[in-house]
């Protein structure tokens, strides 16, 4: 291994190194890291971890943080989720709602609590686990390797770097968007207690039986609601993974999954810093394309039918403007036209029913969600890729010195 002291990051013509340059060898008359390794009780298991290629690496290291951030945020997932699809199933009559019946992150939370208890608190937990499992394990998993692609390409080092993560938002997106359709209809589905103008047209016993039911009732297309302004929030990582490699290289002087082997510090501190300011910068501007996605999750189909439209909504616009509450058909035998279509269309109708402020419904909750699901995500990334590295570092130590005996 090199002795010399750290150097500056590589151009991106330059192939990137993935790790601090490590410490000098230590001497055979001093402790080594084979013999600090024999006491240790995960010896087997860092062994087995230091072999891991690094494309497998970052999918398991993308995996176990979802898995620990969804854990961790869903109940406020639900009050956000909540928030935003709040409106889009009450009767259309051109007014707009005169009560709320979620009103911020404590008067939602209240709700939930009296209506469904800590299971509507968690409602949703599968679906979700299920979903961030393959999102961020595809997600690390392309980004570390679009970067390799995309570093020697482009002269500009942070063009590479949004272009990595457009293209790893992309491919966890299209893998993953059924799951999150799945995991907002669950979320939005409320207690059989509640109003019937806040009651979508749905029930659901769990994550299988939502894919059973809306498989057989609103066909394949159904998983896919939601897609364009879910891949308009690339938007979104395309703001959050640069500015956060920009900040922790100013925090700490190493790239994201990047750690110095020469000690055992992972600059929490820095690490922190950078995952709150690049989530807020990213959250903040891109807010309004998550609420345009729930509305369309959450708006329920019916299987083609003979009309020329081919598909109907559940609670869509009637002709003459007038209401049928969700679930109900038209019963003069005119097309039920969906009551959200498209972006343009969905953006259009939410401003004209409830206003410009409906586009930022759940927006602080969803900062007090993202911001904890962001540092739990980008802290066991890190301490994972800290802890492949320092032991991939360890069993190269092991090697030099069983040859030089």
């Amino acid at each position: 291994m090199s002795t010399d002291a750290p150097e500056p990051l590589p151009s991106p013509r330059t192939p990137r190194n993935r790790y601090a340059p490590a410490p000098p060898r230590l001497p055979s008359h001093e402790a080594s890291p084979q013999n600090q390794r024999i006491d240790s009780p995960f010896s087997s298991l860092t062994v087995a971890f230091a072999h891991l290629p690094n494309s497998t690496v970052n999918a398991l290291c993308g995996a176990s943080a979802g898995i620990a951030s969804g854990i961790v945020t869903c109940p406020l997932d639900v009050i956000k989720t909540r928030l935003q699809g709040q409106g889009s199933f009450r009767p259309r009559n051109l007014a707009r709602p005169s009560r709320a019946v979620y009103n911020g992150l404590v008067g939602t939370a209240r709700v939930i609590w009296l209506e469904d208890g800590v299971r509507g608190m968690y409602r949703g937990l599968g679906p979700m686990l299920l979903g961030y499992i393959p999102t961020w394990a595809v997600y690390m998993t392309v980004y570390d390797f679009s970067k390799d692609f995309f570093g020697p390409r482009m002269e500009n080092k942070w063009l590479s770097r949004i272009s990595a993560s457009v293209t790893a938002g992309a491919c966890s997106t299209l893998a993953t968007n059924p799951i999150w359709v799945i995991k907002t209809r669950l979320m939005s589905q409320v207690s059989a207690r509640a109003l019937e103008e806040n009651r979508p047209p749905w029930h659901y016993k769990g994550t299988f039986d939502a894919f059973r039911k809306m498989y057989t009732t609103e066909g394949i297309g159904a998983f896919y609601s939601g897609l364009a302004p879910a891949l308009l929030g690339l938007t979104h990582v395309a703001i959050q993974f640069p500015l956060y490699e920009y900040f922790k290289m100013r925090f700490t002087g190493l790239e994201m999954g990047q750690t110095n082997t020469q000690n055992d510090d992972v600059h929490w501190l820095g690490i922190l810093g950078a995952t709150i300011l690049s989530k807020i910068c990213a959250t903040s501007a891109t807010y309004p394309h998550e609420v345009l996605r729930t509305r369309l999750q959450t708006q329920q189909r019916t299987l083609p039918s003979h009309s020329h439209e081919e598909i109907s909504f559940r609670g869509g616009h009637g002709y003459g403007h007038r209401t049928r509450p969700p679930g109900t058909a038209s019963s003069d035998g005119m097309i039920n036209m969906p009551r959200y279509r498209g972006v343009i269309k969905t953006c259009t109708t939410i401003l004209h029913e409830e206003g410009w402020r409906a586009f930022y419904n759940g927006m602080g909750t969803n900062m007090l969600r993202a911001i904890p699901a962001a540092v739990t995500t980008m802290m066991t990334y890190e301490s994972l890729r800290s802890w492949h590295q320092k032991a991939k570092f360890e069993e190269e130590q092991i090697e030099l010195d069983s040859l030089e005996h």
